[in-house]
């Protein structure tokens, strides 16, 4: 069995001994014990969603043995086909090796597709008799995965409620992002889900909680006493995190322009990313603890105004290649004239005793200079300088992908006969120090903490809420107003304002230092 393995699995072990000291979670017999049956229903079985991401995830999961023993798994969606048209549109992005075609035979044979509407209670009362059939009588657990457009959320909810939900053992439900337009829309969601799931049976998955280095910011955080005493608005002058993306929505425009970047990956990704790193220490991990946490420091966030946000649409680059020469609006997908921001920063203020003060930048956008995702902690200056102005400042840097790593930039000495200084580095990257193991997709991590009963990466309610009250007047007035976002090229940093405004927030950009790893060179 590889390291990886035995890691994951140890993981998903220890998940499950903490829902066992949740009171809540063992009366739902959350457990891999026994031969209890578990299904995995997933719902727009042949979307991209589910044909790139849920598919290949289960057939890992299953692969390394993650999975409880007695699990199948059914697909259900409008398209009329069948498991082996399923196999066929899936199988790309298996990933499956010459020595894993026999397991591989093995999982397509555990699978069953129903084809059905998302409105038609027949439809699933069939889909119930296809679960009861594999049930044969036996307590089961059952997980719904809704990768669908959230305008049949609703509707499928309601089936599954009637018609599908087990009599016996625990049922949960997995819903993807968007959760809402807004905070109207959001607690409207919110309200529907509650009547008929409780909380703990609702998995409202944002994937970047899956990912290596936002669950490793915990760690980081809490496990190292190093970090704690500068941790705060003594020592830190600005938080930045970041989000960019290196290729434009060419073909996708019309999905996007729906909810422009804000909504895409402000208001979700980077608002989870900067609870976990701002908020207090939590009573344990447990999940209500921790989420407990992320809800108190949203709480002291202002509702957003747009003086403190900068919007961009892309244009294209004339002397760039291929679709770098196109801007948003050369998207025959999106509609002509529109106003939908492709980039966006903004600057939050935290109101606590920790962070009174500090402000934390938040910036993502498309058709940019590079790909990163990643947070920055820069430090104020150092006092009493004697270096004649030399000196730089430090920062942590927490790359989240590509390339997991965490850095510190410090000063040095030169090497040599001279008594100069650079910056250098405090590295931790990942592919270096641990080359032989393998890092599990995001959707790896959090299906198994569903099966598992951890709640620990999933957003909860109150978070939802919290997240939606600092973004909704600014997205309102925005959309109400029509403002135009500024221009940028294809292939750079972004409209130069944005640029501005960081450093107007306390926010250095030297453009002087590069961190070398693996002939790979990132400024």
């Amino acid at each position: 069995m590889s390291s990886a393995k035995e890691n994951s699995s140890a993981e998903c072990l220890a998940l499950f001994r903490l829902s066992l000291k949740s009171p809540t979670m063992a009366s739902q017999g959350s457990n891999f014990e026994g031969n209890v049956p578990h299904i995995f229903v997933t719902l727009g079985a042949s979307g991209d969603l589910a044909t790139k991401k849920i598919y290949p995830t289960l057939w890992w999961l299953y692969r390394d043995g993650l999975l409880p023993s007695n699990t199948t798994f059914y697909g259900y969606a409008r398209s009329k086909i069948t498991v082996d048209e399923l196999r066929e549109k899936c199988h790309k992005y298996m990933n499956v090796k010459p020595e894993e075609l026999e397991k591989y035979k093995q999982f397509w044979k555990l699978n069953t597709y129903i084809a059905g509407s998302y409105n038609n209670a027949d439809d699933f009362k069939a889909l119930k008799k296809a679960l009861n059939h594999n049930e044969n009588g036996i307590v089961s657990n059952r997980l719904f995965y809704l990768a669908l457009p959230p305008t049949v959320f609703e509707s499928v909810t309601v089936l599954i409620t009637n018609a599908c939900k087990g009599l016996k053992g625990w049922t949960r439900v997995i819903i993807e992002k968007p959760f809402g337009h807004d905070a109207d829309s959001s607690q409207k969601l919110s309200d529907h889900l509650a009547s008929l799931f409780k909380e703990e049976e609702i998995y409202r998955i944002d994937h970047y909680l899956g990912k290596e280095m936002v669950q490793n910011l915990m760690t980081l955080r809490f496990g190292n006493r190093i970090f704690s005493p500068t941790w705060n608005r003594e020592c830190v002058s600005s938080v930045l995190i970041s989000f960019k993306e290196p290729f434009g929505t060419m073909g996708r425009g019309g999905y996007f322009d729906q909810s422009g970047i804000i909504r895409d990956v402000m208001q979700n990704h980077l608002m989870q990313i900067l609870s976990l790193v701002a908020m207090e220490k939590p009573a344990s991990i447990h999940p209500d603890d921790i989420r407990n946490e992320k809800v108190k420091v949203l709480r002291c966030i202002s509702p957003l105004n747009f003086e403190d946000v900068v919007l961009g649409q892309y244009i294209g680059d004339p002397e760039g290649e291929g679709e770098a020469k196109l801007g948003y609006l050369d998207d025959p997908t999106v509609p002509e004239g529109s106003v939908t921001a492709t980039y966006a920063l903004a600057v939050l203020k935290i109101n606590n005793e920790r962070w009174d003060g500090v402000p934390f930048i938040l910036r993502c956008g498309k058709a940019l200079n590079e790909r990163k995702a990643e947070v920055r902690i820069q430090y104020r200056d150092v006092p009493g300088d004697i270096f004649s102005g030399k000196l730089k400042r430090n920062e942590l840097v927490i790359r989240v992908q590509p390339g997991e790593a965490v850095y510190i930039k410090m000063m040095t000495k030169t090497p040599g006969m001279t008594f100069d200084m650079e910056e250098t580095e405090l590295d931790l990257t990942y592919d270096s120090r641990y080359k032989e193991v393998k890092m599990p997709d995001a959707y790896e991590r959090l299906i198994l903490d569903v099966f598992c009963g951890s709640q620990m990466h999933f957003v909860r309610s109150d978070e939802l809420s919290e997240a939606w009250r600092i973004f909704t007047p600014v997205l309102h007035q925005i959309e109400s107003e029509k403002i135009k976002p500024l221009p940028y090229k294809y292939g750079s940093r972004g409209p130069k304002k944005a640029d501005e405004v960081c450093s107007e927030s306390d926010f250095k950009y030297y453009g002087s230092y590069k961190w070398v790893h693996n002939h790979v060179t990132v400024s």
